[in-house]
């Protein structure tokens, strides 16, 4: 009930007079009843507040999955290519544009988010080290998202390897490996946050690809990736955009459209 209670404190007049008028059990079934719908923000928090009534395994596929409400926010609210930065989830976009807020143009400089996420370098030298470490101000929220974006990065992208490796061999020590990553990625995601990009459309892939009758297993063997890869891009669940326009463009050279024999 308390975190039903405060998410009601801070929403807007109209929810916040509705269900805080009703107490106990009452509140409660008429929260888990809710269809959230409007706008990106109060779909967000009629979700929030259903998920909060209903914390068991219900019907409703929002309250299973939270975050498949949360993706159809993302898409109305962020009008780039966020989600195209490489290891970035479903989850740390949402948090990144929760620090930022509704104008993200307010963070006229790159320095500006940087510090705004607890990422700016704050001089740490000492006789003749000279060196920097991490700022403990700013959002902590951002920064652990960022915290999140590095390790992957450093496992799995082969820049960010070759960048750390390079560092290590310099005589950087570990901390100072992230804080320098983390510094990077704050300015590659500033990047997509203030400069709108055209997002190519999927909606028609799908159809598009079932009309030519080629199944999923024949597409990931094309572009040599799992057919789970080309179901999350047709669905919109995952970003690549120069995927996405790869499998748009497939002519009938490439082999796509021989037909498949039906299976028993």
């Amino acid at each position: 009930m308390k975190p039903i209670t405060h998410i009601l404190i801070t929403a807007p007049d109209g929810i916040r007079v509705k269900y805080t008028a009703l107490r106990g059990k009452t509140q409660v079934d008429a929260i888990s009843r809710l269809r959230p719908t409007g706008d990106g923000p109060r779909v967000a928090l009629l979700a929030a507040l259903k998920s909060l009534a209903r914390p068991g395994p219900g019907p409703d596929r929002s309250t299973r999955h939270p975050q498949h409400c949360p993706g159809r926010c993302r898409r109305r609210a962020q009008p780039n290519g966020l989600r195209a930065a490489f290891g970035l989830g479903p989850d740390t976009p949402a948090q990144l544009l929760i620090t930022v807020g509704g104008n993200p143009y307010r963070l006229r400089t790159e320095a500006s988010f940087t510090a705004l996420c607890g990422v700016a370098p704050v001089p740490a030298s000492s006789g003749r080290t000279n060196r920097h470490r991490l700022s403990r101000g700013g959002g902590r929220g951002a920064n652990s998202a960022l915290c999140r974006i590095a390790p992957v990065r450093m496992s799995s992208d082969a820049r960010t390897r070759e960048c750390v490796a390079g560092r290590t061999a310099a005589g950087r020590t570990k901390k100072e490996i992230i804080r320098l990553l983390k510094r990077a990625i704050a300015r590659e995601i500033f990047r997509y946050l203030t400069t709108p990009v055209a997002i190519p459309d999927i909606a028609d892939l799908r159809p598009a690809r079932q009309a030519k009758n080629i199944t999923l297993t024949t597409v990931a063997e094309h572009f040599g990736v799992g057919p789970t890869v080309i179901s999350c891009i047709e669905r919109g669940t995952r970003r690549d955009d120069d995927l996405a326009d790869a499998s748009s463009t497939c002519s009938p050279p490439l082999n796509l459209d021989r037909p498949t024999t039906p299976r028993p």
